[in-house]
Order: C-alpha cells, then structure tokens, then sequence
C-alpha cells in the first residue's frame, strides 16, 4: 500500500522510508489526556523529544540537545540521548504524567533512540 511518499534515491530515499515507517506507526499510536505520545525526532546532530496530547493537540513536556543543561554535557550522541530522555521524564513528572505511549518516529529501536527509552523509563516515566 502507498502512502503518499516519493521514491528518491540515497539519503533522500532513507529520509522517504523513514516517513513512510512513521505514517504506519501513527495509525496505530496516538496520544490522550491520561497517556500522552512521546515522541522521538533523531537527526545527524541531535535527538529532541516532546510529550503530545493528540486529541487537544498540545506540547504538555520537550526536552532537546539544544537545552542548556544537556548541550554542555560529555560523552557521545548516545549519552546525549540519554540525557535528553532523564531531562523529558523529568519535565513530564513535573506536568503530572506518568504513563506514556513511545513513538520511535520511524526510527528503529536501537542506539540513540533505544538509549532515551531507557533513560526515560529509569527516571519514572511507564511506557
């Protein structure tokens, strides 16, 4: 089945693949008021990770590689990640979550998106 993404050749063909994985995911993953999404964007240079409630369509918690506290931090992209998912739980905690729905993005579950799931979950947050 098509979903509405141009074939393309090389690292635009990864970028095209990548979005069809995420259309598939979010036909099957949503957020509500009671377990919102947490959603995982991956780039080359960092990770940025946002808790959204779907049906109001609202930004409740975010947490990225470009925040004060993790963009001074040592180690490699996956320690950043790491980071990125202590600072998010933190942040959701805060706003009163505590269950969420992972949304990898159309990335797989390995690496630096494996590494902020795990983060996120040893600092409170159930998935």
């Amino acid at each position: 089945m098509a979903y509405g993404v141009k074939i393309a050749k090389g690292d635009a063909y990864k970028r095209a693949a990548a979005k069809r994985r995420h259309i598939r995911i979010r036909k099957k993953v949503s957020g509500t008021p009671e377990r919102p999404r947490l959603v995982v964007t991956r780039t080359n240079r960092g990770i940025t990770a946002q808790v959204i409630d779907d049906i109001a369509g609202h930004t409740l918690a975010s947490a990225s590689h470009l925040d004060s506290s993790v963009r001074g931090g040592e180690g490699d992209k996956s320690a950043q990640a790491k980071q990125v998912g202590a600072l998010v739980a933190e942040r959701a905690k805060a706003a009163g979550i505590e269950a969420v729905v992972f949304d990898r993005g159309g990335n797989r579950y390995a690496g630096r998106i494996a590494a902020l799931a795990d983060a996120a979950r040893e600092a409170g947050l159930k998935f």
